[in-house]
């Protein structure tokens, strides 16, 4: 059974949608797209 106060013991909000938004795009990470560039660029640069 759940012991409802420990669990809001534990409980920590989430972070509210601006500072999830700036957490998110402040970081630089590679997706697909940046892959798929970096192979055309290998690519044609071996032309």
């Amino acid at each position: 059974m759940i012991n409802f106060e420990e669990e809001l013991k534990k409980f920590q909000p989430s972070l509210e949608v601006e500072e999830a938004e700036e957490s998110i795009y402040s970081r630089d990470l590679t997706d697909m797209t940046d892959i798929l560039l970096e192979m055309m660029k290998e690519k044609n640069s071996g032309k």
